[in-house]
C-alpha cells in the first residue's frame, strides 16, 4: 500500500520514522512519501519537504511566514492528489495537518489516519468538530486521552501505547546505547526545546541557573537536530555549558538532573529517571499566567503531570517562570535535595500507567488491518 506521512518537527520526525519501520515489516509493498525529517529518510521513501522548512512557532513568525506555509500547504495538496496514497497518516503538528485532513475529506480520495492526536485537550478544544468530520481514524499515545475523546466527545479511538516510553526501553536495552564523552563531575542537562523561538526564550536563563554549579558539574546542552551550530554560539559564549548533537538519549542515561522546556522531552526524561526542572517563559508573564487558567483547560503544560494527574515535577511557567526560582528547584532535585527522591518515586506511577505497548508495531497492524478492511 501507499502511505503519505506529514510530520512537522523533530519529536514527529521520530515518531513517524518508527511507525514507518514498522509499517515496512508488516507490509512488504510499502511505499512511502512524506513530509518530515532525516530519520523518516532513513527509514525509504521519498522526502518531499524538511520539517525544517514547516516548524514557525508563536503568532509573529507564522505571520511574517504566511506566504511559505500556505505556498507549502498547496503543494503538499497536490502532490497528495497526484500521488494517490491509500492512507495519509498525519503526525500532530495540528495547525497544519488539520488543513490538510479537511482538504482529503473534500477530495474524498484517501483515507486520513491520525497518529499522535492533536492535543486538543489542552486548548482549542473546538477543534474536535474537524477530527469528527475529517479523520477516519485517530491513534492515541496518552492513556488520559481516552476518557477525552470517547468519554466526553463520543469519538471512538485507538490507544497504542506510549512510542516515547517504547523507544527510551528499546535504548536502554540495546548493547550499543553510546556514551557521552564526561570527565569525573555528573552531568546536569539543559533541553532548551527544539525551536529557536524556545531556545530564545529557555537557554538563557537555564545557563544563568546552573552558572554556581560549574565546579561540581558538567552542564550538557541537547542540540536540537534543526537548529544549526552557529545559533547556540551567543547563547554559550562566556558559559561552561559544552553542546552535544543528536546525543540526547545518552546524555539522559547519564544525567542526574535536568532543566527541560515542555515538551516530548520532559517525557523523555521522566522515562530516564532523571529527576527535571519544566521551564518555560513567556512574554507578559503575568498576564498569560492569569490567561493561562482561563484558556487552558488542564491543570499543567507537563506530559509527566498530565499521565499522573498531579504535580510529579515542578512546572516554571509564566509569572513563576526566574532564574532565583529554576535555581532554587535545581537544587531540591539534585543528590541529597529535598524532593529528588519523591519525584524518582513519583516516576514509576507514570511508567505504570504508560505501560509496555510497542506503539509504533500496534499502531502499523492495527492501520494495516483497517485499511484492508475498506
Amino acid at each position: 500500500m501507499k502511505y503519505y506521512l506529514i510530520a512537522g518537527e523533530a519529536s514527529g520526525d521520530l515518531h513517524a520514522s518508527h511507525l514507518m519501520q514498522s509499517l515496512k515489516e508488516q507490509d512488504p509493498k510499502a511505499e512511502f512519501r512524506f513530509f518530515g525529517g532525516d530519520k523518516m529518510a532513513a527509514v525509504g521513501g521519498t522526502l518531499v519537504k524538511h520539517y525544517r522548512e514547516l516548524a514557525y512557532m508563536g503568532f509573529i513568525p507564522v505571520l511574517l511566514h504566511l506566504p511559505t506555509i500556505l505556498r507549502n500547504m498547496k503543494m503538499c495538496q497536490q502532490d497528495i492528489t497526484e500521488w494517490q496514497p491509500d492512507v495519509v497518516i498525519l503526525v500532530d503538528y495540528p495547525g497544519f495537518n488539520l488543513k490538510i485532513a479537511k482538504y482529503i475529506r473534500e477530495e474524498k480520495r484517501s483515507q486520513v489516519y491520525y497518529y499522535i492526536s492533536p492535543k486538543i485537550w489542552a486548548w482549542k478544544e473546538y477543534r474536535i468538530k474537524n477530527i469528527k468530520r475529517d479523520v477516519d481514524e485517530l491513534f492515541s499515545i496518552l492513556p488520559f486521552e481516552v476518557e477525552f475523546f470517547e468519554g466526553k466527545h463520543h469519538y471512538p479511538i485507538h490507544y497504542v501505547g506510549n512510542p516515547t516510553a517504547q523507544e527510551v526501553r528499546e535504548f536502554l536495552a540495546s548493547d550499543n546505547n553510546g556514551q557521552l564523552q564526561t570527565g569525573e563531575k555528573a552531568i546536569i542537562a539543559l533541553l532548551a526545546g527544539s525551536r529557536k523561538q524556545e531556545i530564545k526564550d529557555n537557554l538563557p536563563a537555564m545557563i544563568e541557573a546552573t552558572r554556581h554549579l560549574t565546579g561540581q558539574y558538567d552542564l550538557v546542552l541537547a542540540g536540537a537536530p534543526s537548529i544549526e551550530p552557529s545559533y547556540y554560539e551567543p547563547f554559550l559564549k562566556g558559559s561552561a555549558v559544552r553542546i552535544v548533537y543528536n546525543e540526547t538519549f545518552p546524555l539522559l542515561a547519564q544525567a542526574t538532573a535536568a532543566l527541560v522546556t515542555s515538551g516530548t522531552a520532559t517525557l523523555e526524561t521522566c522515562m530516564f529517571r532523571v529527576p527535571q526542572v519544566v521551564c518555560y517563559y513567556t512574554p507578559l508573564p503575568r498576564l498569560i499566567g492569569m490567561l493561562r487558567k482561563l484558556i487552558l483547560k488542564v491543570k499543567y503544560v507537563s506530559l509527566v503531570n498530565l499521565i499522573a494527574d498531579r504535580e510529579v515535577v515542578k512546572e516554571l511557567v509564566a509569572e513563576t517562570f526566574s532564574v532565583e526560582n529554576i535555581r532554587r528547584e535545581l537544587e531540591a532535585i539534585l543528590p541529597g535535595g529535598t524532593h529528588r527522591q519523591q519525584m524518582l518515586d513519583d516516576y514509576e506511577d507514570v511508567h505504570r500507567r504508560l505501560g509496555e505497548s510497542d506503539a509504533p508495531d500496534h499502531a502499523a497492524k492495527l492501520m494495516i488491518q483497517l485499511l484492508q478492511n475498506k
